[in-house]
């Protein structure tokens, strides 16, 4: 499985952000997708996962700003971000696990990862 992710940038407080995460190769395998991210000096931190039956985890810190949905083809993870703080600055990785949503998953593919700014 490859997972190419796209859509980081600079932008500025307030603004908004569509990250995508395309997969390919034994996607059949792959129960859920989702993003993580990790600052400067920070460990890597769940943002938001969704599995193939439309379950969502988010984390608290961007609850109410970012929402993540998948295309009907189950190929393709979205993250939406919309008011956008200084905190959220980080590589955002797409990540993407053989198991079910309801266990204790692990993540099995990582892509890349595409750097999220905030700043004014």
């Amino acid at each position: 499985v490859q997972l190419q992710a796209s859509g980081g940038g600079l932008v500025q407080p307030g603004g908004s952000l569509r990250l995508s995460c395309a997969a390919s190769g034994s996607i059949f395998s792959i129960n859920v997708m989702g993003w993580y991210r990790q600052a400067p000096g920070k460990q890597r931190e769940l943002v938001a996962i969704i599995d193939r039956n439309n379950n969502k985890r988010i984390s608290d810190a961007v609850m109410g700003r970012f929402i993540i949905s998948r295309d009907n083809a189950k190929t393709t993870v979205y993250l939406q971000m919309n008011s956008l703080e200084l905190e959220d600055t980080a590589m955002y990785y797409c990540g993407a696990s053989r198991d079910t949503f309801w266990s204790d998953y692990a993540i099995h593919y990582w892509g890349d990862g595409t750097q999220v700014t905030v700043s004014s």
